[in-house]
């Protein structure tokens, strides 16, 4: 029997979860953004001719290595913050 539309899509998204070349996979995003931060996310994807998905990860991937260096190693702050699992709402 021929998958559903709903069948194929949850598959592909199981996929994602162990895809690339270190089998880390890739994470969903669904959020709102305000329109200004939208429209200023487009713009930085444009003048650097990269998808807003680029764009987003240097961000985050830059702030998080930013926090890093001003932690010290073992200690309680770096610790708290490397046990975070997930972001509640």
């Amino acid at each position: 029997m021929a998958k559903t539309a709903a069948q194929r899509q949850a598959d592909y998204r199981q996929r994602r979860i162990n895809s690339g070349p270190s089998a880390d996979g890739d994470r969903r995003l669904n959020t709102w953004i305000s329109t200004g931060a939208s429209l200023a996310l487009a713009r930085l994807a444009a003048h650097d001719g990269v998808s807003k998905r680029i764009i987003i990860e240097r961000l985050v991937e830059s702030a998080d290595q930013k926090l890093i260096d001003s932690l010290e190693l073992d200690t309680k702050e770096w610790n708290d913050y490397f046990a975070v699992r997930k972001v509640t709402q």
